[in-house]
């Protein structure tokens, strides 16, 4: 027994499908692949239980003074929240 409707795959693709005319005009290369990686990390924060908001704040607080060689602890499946 299938299910009649998609609607649980026709939300999850809205954004997408929203975001696509939005994303054309992102004013350069360069600014479209910054986008691509802000929206990666919050849809892996979403994907790993982690509330992006609070996880981009934090991440972003502390990564002007974060040693290079320990960026990949930041990553959202590693990022513990701050107490």
């Amino acid at each position: 027994m299938l299910p009649i409707d998609n609607n649980w795959v026709q939300n999850r693709i809205r954004p997408v499908a929203l975001g696509r005319s939005k994303w054309l005009f992102a004013g350069s290369r360069r600014a479209g692949k910054r986008a691509a990686a802000v929206m990666s990390l919050i849809q892996s924060a979403k994907l790993n239980g982690v509330e992006p908001w609070a996880y981009l704040k934090d991440v972003l607080t502390r990564l002007p003074t974060q040693p290079a060689s320990r960026v990949a602890e930041r990553l959202p499946h590693r990022w513990l929240q701050p107490e």
